[in-house]
């Protein structure tokens, strides 16, 4: 059984399945292409939002270091996908990375995990993206039914159609083509950046010397507890990290953290992108270079805009700007942020539809859902059905309590990644590889480590659930996905052929 769930699909066979004239993807994308969807899913809410949330509780200015330190385990990270997405040019990221290296059982976690993760994560835009758009609309005096704004307060029941329509109309533009994806995605991520310099600029002029005394706020441990909203390290060990101090900046990270996710979705679009070996690695380093230095920038202006200990924690921008006596900017950022959030939503649909789209087309879920549109050579079957699920959970949902769950299935792709880095280079290593992780093993070996310590200063309910939905998996893989497999399939009919043979470890 071991060798069934373990077995492999070489590099080779991964590459010649992507040229099925059925299953094959359209190749238009460049280097900036890759680039501009980085930027554009990377810079959403976070640049926005948790700014404040981790100056005010956790690191005071030093909330500028805390992006340098969040930025260095995804570059991390960043450096292993680079080498995989330039060795293996197919869509699926991790998982197509994992069946390659790690064997059919660990693809399937991984890609399970990568389910749950980018379909979640699109739902939760959506409705932060709803809510920018309510305020915009409530700012102008149009005001929509509450029970088509989300939770209406009178009945407890609702259904958010911004967020809903907004999660339509994009699966329409992915289904159309990703070149067209590509134009949109570049002129709305040209918006959003030139918002996010416009406060860098206009906010340097408002900076006082005196917010950044002290730069590093003194340290204040915080009291340990039992539940299960308590970091798992906390439960794990007794111990809480403090906040402030040199401890609060690395507290912090793990808070900043989400500002970042989404890089790796980059990987998803190799298949797609003309240039892969490349083309990849410059998009996915590029844009997370870019987005590193603005959110730095921005940190350090907020916080000296206003003392960290009196910014907001819901718009920290927008606010420190009204403190300032210039509230016209915060319409500009609510602004910002609402375009910004677009095109996250956007991209992690992409990343989704084509994570399912491989998992199909091994046969680890049905094949259906593997063929490409005859005209637009797009995966229209799965983001269809994803794009109207999600459409209908973000119409239905909140989901505030469940989006840190996109956090840990981020850091878990990135811990797998890496470990399949060092398993390919010592079992593959005639493979071409365009682009080559620095020093192996000990770059993957800190990604893993980075990427661990992260996933532990979250709450154990978040490990909870993210354990059932892992189990869930477990049951389809065993149910559906082992006995389906491509994979399965021809080891069967080569020990039909050749009586006595085993599994052949390739497809």
């Amino acid at each position: 059984m071991s060798n069934t769930l373990f077995r492999t699909k070489n590099v080779e066979q991964s590459i010649k399945d992507t040229e099925e004239p059925e299953h094959a993807l359209r190749k238009s994308l460049s280097a900036l292409d890759l680039t501009v969807f980085g930027v554009g899913v990377i810079i959403g809410t976070g640049i926005f939002v948790l700014t404040g949330t981790a100056a005010k509780n956790t690191a005071g200015p030093a909330v500028s270091l805390s992006f340098v330190v969040a930025g260095v385990v995804c570059a991390l990270a960043a450096l292993c996908y680079a080498e995989f997405a330039s060795t293996v040019p197919v869509a699926g990221s991790a998982y197509t990375f994992s069946y390659a290296s790690l064997g059919e059982f660990p693809a399937w976690i991984i890609g399970w995990d990568l389910v749950l993760e980018l379909a979640l994560g699109t739902a939760v835009v959506a409705v932060g993206w709803s809510g920018y758009i309510h305020s915009l609309l409530d700012n102008a005096g149009w005001h929509l039914p509450e029970a088509l704004s989300g939770r209406d307060a009178a009945t407890g029941f609702g259904f958010d159609i911004l967020a809903a329509l907004l999660v339509l109309v994009l699966t329409a533009i992915l289904v159309v083509g990703m070149k067209l994806s590509a134009r949109v995605t570049s002129v709305v991520v040209a918006v959003k950046v030139v918002v996010v310099l416009i406060v860098i600029v206009a906010g340097a002029f408002f900076i006082k010397g005196g917010n950044y005394d002290p730069f590093i706020p003194k340290e204040q441990p915080v009291a340990a507890g039992g539940n299960l909203k308590a970091p798992l390290i906390q439960l794990m060990f007794g111990w809480a990290p403090s906040n402030f101090g040199v401890m609060g900046v690395f507290t912090a990270a793990s808070v900043v953290f989400f500002a970042f996710i989404g890089f790796d979705v980059v990987a998803t679009a190799a298949e797609e992108t003309r240039h892969p070996q490349r083309d990849v690695p410059r998009g996915i380093l590029g844009s997370l270079v870019i987005c590193t230095a603005l959110y730095v920038a921005v940190s350090i202006v907020v916080t000296g805009m206003q003392k960290y200990s009196a910014l907001s924690v819901d718009a920290p921008l927008a606010d420190a700007f009204k403190s300032t006596g210039h509230p016209w900017f915060a319409g500009l950022i609510s602004f910002g942020a609402a375009v910004g959030l677009t095109t996250v939503c956007m991209i992690l649909l992409l990343g989704q539809a084509r994570v399912f789209f491989a998992m199909s087309r091994d046969g680890l879920l049905p094949r259906f859902f593997s063929h490409t549109h005859p005209r637009f050579r797009t995966p229209y079957r799965p983001t269809i059905l994803l794009g109207v699920v999600i459409a209908i959970v973000a119409g239905f949902t909140s989901l505030s309590e469940l989006a840190e769950l996109v956090n840990i299935g981020t850091l878990f792709a990135f811990i797998v990644v890496a470990i399949s880095v060092i398993i390919l280079r010592r079992t593959r290593p005639d493979l071409p590889r365009a682009f080559r992780t620095p020093l192996v093993p000990l770059v993957p070996v800190l990604s893993v480590l980075a990427s661990l310590w992260l996933m532990l200063n979250l709450p154990a309910e978040t490990w909870l659930r993210f354990a059932i939905w892992m189990a869930i998996g477990f049951v389809v893989y065993f149910l559906y996905g082992r006995n389906h497999s491509r994979l399965a399939l021809r080891e069967r009919a080569a020990a039909t052929r050749t009586p006595g043979t085993g599994a052949t470890g390739t497809s």
